[in-house]
């Protein structure tokens, strides 16, 4: 069964049966319940929606299918074709629309494709509004418009333009430095939107030595779309070949941005944010926050200028909401997912790079030196696999109180807090496993944290 209902949205795999797949029926189910949920929110009210899609091979199939049902249940869309997450994030607020539908499936091979969902906001629906759409959907109780009240279709095909000026148009992004820089950049957009969008913000911003690799919005990943170390061996090579300053890659939705240095190296996508809220502080008085998954080095960095940090649950939706919280001028997720609010909400790879490039040609130094200069956290990821019947959360409540003696945090999962070390354990909304994220000051010892916690567990089953 990959057909994966959750309150961030609703992904599977094209094809198959209807309710194990992502299937014409389920998008219509869905899409159909969002509606009545928007419909109850704004009552009285001719209803707006935007709808934006990465380059999955699948795309145009199931983009007809929501704009049909969208229209279907009397709502306007503005579709804006191939896109980013974050341009139909801010084309929402920009065309003051009442949601949004993305669709992409993230960093998932070629054979997935999701619904993501927004809000008014350009943001994505919260915990309650999602378990509000499953019992709704779930209901199947839907009634569509009658002939003369369908919805109408227009297009928008100036989104990711206007996204690109949002960014220039920032006081802390600095075309002038960028472009006096001459920087040689490398870019890997895995045949998707990030071809179209980063290339004509590169541009803009003075950077014209740019080595392609893969930007053309096929929906062909030439390898596996998530962009972690072990698939970006072409990238590094182009760097290093073409002695580029810096090498850029993105997930296929072009919400999360890895960074690879001039000597071929990973910057760490855990850094990526660390690196960017570096600069945002020096010029911008505020906190910072990230989920419990990520790097401590942002505590560590904030803490530097002044500063607050705090963890949130994982999540970009919990994230956000932490960050309103507590005034955080930046923020964002380890994955290398970075939220600016000064520009909209929502982790934005595009944003990343141009103020990574101003930090950059600001301090004129290598990526490695940059680098260098952050403390030095390794983190293991692991999981543990149960047996379906097990009661995990009687486990992650045991573990909490093994280690009470410790900071202990239980707003998600669980997370300890050593001296010098972290240990996170969540529980899969999908399967029956625990998900064991360990951080200490080398990958040996943060293995050895996530094994201890392992047997530890084991010990408990």
């Amino acid at each position: 069964m990959t057909l994966i209902k959750s309150i961030s949205g609703i992904r599977g795999t094209i094809g198959g049966q209807p309710g194990d797949n992502l299937s014409p029926l389920d998008v219509v189910k869905f899409v159909s319940a969002y509606s009545i949920m928007l419909k109850a929110k704004f009552p009285s009210t001719k209803l707006k929606v935007v709808v934006g899609r990465d380059a999955r091979i699948s795309g145009p199939m199931v983009n007809n299918i929501v704009i049909g049902t969208l229209n279907s249940m009397g709502i306007n869309v503005i579709d804006l074709g191939l896109s980013t997450t974050p341009t139909v994030e801010m084309s929402v607020t920009d065309h003051k629309a009442h949601g949004g539908v993305i669709l992409t499936a993230s960093h998932n091979p070629k054979q997935w494709n999701a619904l993501k969902l927004l809000n008014e906001k350009g943001e994505f629906i919260n915990g309650k509004e999602g378990e509000e759409l499953l019992e709704i959907a779930e209901k199947e109780n839907f009634e569509y418009t009658e002939v003369d009240e369908l919805g109408h279709l227009s297009h928008d095909y100036d989104a990711i333009k206007n996204h690109i000026q949002h960014i220039l148009d920032l006081p802390l992004v600095d075309i002038d430095a960028i472009s006096k820089a001459g920087f040689t950049v490398a870019l890997d957009a895995v045949n998707s939107t990030g071809g179209i969008s980063i290339i004509p913000l590169l541009e803009q911003l003075g950077v014209y030595n740019i080595v392609k690799l893969y930007t053309k919005p096929t929906g062909h990943f030439p390898h596996n779309p998530e962009p972690l170390p072990e698939h970006l061996t072409e990238l590094s090579k182009a760097v290093i070949d073409n002695k580029a300053d810096v090498g850029f890659v993105v997930d296929p939705d072009v919400d999360r941005l890895a960074i690879v240095m001039e000597n071929g190296e990973m910057f760490n996508e855990e850094y990526t944010l660390v690196a960017v809220a570096d600069y945002i502080l020096q010029h911008q008085k505020g906190n910072t926050v990230s989920n419990m998954s990520s790097t401590r080095a942002l505590r560590d960095i904030t803490e530097k200028h002044g500063f607050s940090y705090s963890a949130s649950a994982v999540g970009e939706v919990n994230v956000v909401e932490m960050m309103r919280q507590t005034n955080a001028v930046i923020g964002g997720e380890g994955n290398g997912g970075i939220i600016y609010p000064s520009l909209h909400s929502g982790r934005d790879a595009l944003v990343g790079i141009a103020l990574f490039l101003t930090y950059l040609a600001k301090r004129n130094i290598k990526v490695s030196e940059l680098r260098a200069e952050y403390p030095a956290y390794f983190i293991s990821k692991n999981k543990i696999q149960l047996e379906p019947k097990m009661n995990v959360d009687s486990i992650l409540i045991a573990m909490a109180d093994k280690y009470n003696n410790e900071k202990v945090s239980t707003i998600d999962g669980v997370k300890i807090d050593f001296s010098k070390s972290w240990v996170h354990l969540r529980k899969s909304n999908t399967e029956p496993i625990i998900r064991i994220y360990a951080e200490a000051l080398s990958m040996k010892e943060a293995d050895e944290l996530a094994e201890k916690i392992i047997n530890d567990i084991k010990s408990l089953i």
